[in-house]
């Protein structure tokens, strides 16, 4: 999933217009809507991630080698967290900041923009330190 995808952001671009046009009362069920696309979006590029994560460990498993998981030797493995687990993260977060930026403008201006951006910095450092597989860890 491309943090820079035209449809996502035309259909962003949709609802903007929309709810421009409709009003504030129908806010809430247009950004339902857009979260749905999003949801479908992530869904089906996680879906693709997978398949692909299957095929290359089953690859690896006929020629005998160790799969890949992570960064060489990194903190990819010790976390626990893949390549693609976290490009994902990473991804569905920055896809998510498009709508989540547009709501903190459009109702707290400048300061709800930067709020949220703090907040999606916040989570990606949290996650990029592997607090979040040390906690999974843990509750196992």
């Amino acid at each position: 999933m491309n943090a820079h995808d035209p449809d996502l952001k035309r259909e962003l671009d949709a609802t903007l217009q929309t709810r421009k046009e409709l009003g504030a009362e129908y806010e809430s069920e247009l950004i339902d809507s857009f979260m749905e696309k999003v949801r479908q979006r992530f869904d089906d590029t996680s879906d693709r991630e997978l398949r692909r994560q299957r095929a290359e460990r089953q690859m690896a498993a006929a020629r005998g080698a160790r799969p890949y998981a992570g960064g060489a030797g990194g903190d990819g493995e010790a976390a626990g967290l893949g390549l693609g687990e976290r490009f994902a993260f990473v991804g569905v977060s920055l896809v998510l900041a498009i709508p989540l930026s547009a709501i903190g403008a459009v109702n707290a201006g400048v300061s709800g923009l930067l709020i949220t951006w703090c907040g999606i910095v916040g989570v990606n450092a949290v996650h990029a330190l592997g607090f979040f597989s040390r906690f999974r860890q843990e509750r196992r």
